[in-house]
């Protein structure tokens, strides 16, 4: 079965220990960098069907990944988010706009 796809690191691994013979290389920096924007998106539309706790750690492990790649410092991450938060707010209340 073709895939060419971005994968987690183990899987070659995983597909000998059954018998399999995987075919796979390691990805150029923008393969790599393109290759994580479509598994976020992937795995966002997963969790968006089975709203399950296994997606969003598929999820969070994909954000990880991004944040290493791009070499976003965590504590940036969170200063940003913050300062968004202090001046527009979260998405706890559920507020729904209908017109503005």
């Amino acid at each position: 079965m073709k895939y060419n796809k971005l994968v987690r690191d183990k899987i070659p691994e995983y597909i000998k220990s059954k018998g399999g013979k995987p075919v796979f290389r390691i990805a150029s920096a923008d393969e790599h960098w393109n290759g994580l924007k479509e598994k976020l998106r992937e795995e966002v539309e997963e969790f968006i069907k089975s709203e399950s706790i296994e997606e969003m750690a598929d999820i969070w492990e994909v954000i990880e990944a991004v944040v290493e790649y791009k070499k976003f410092d965590h504590q940036d991450i969170n200063t940003v988010k913050l300062a968004k938060v202090e001046e527009r707010g979260g998405f706890k209340k559920g507020i729904i706009l209908e017109e503005a």
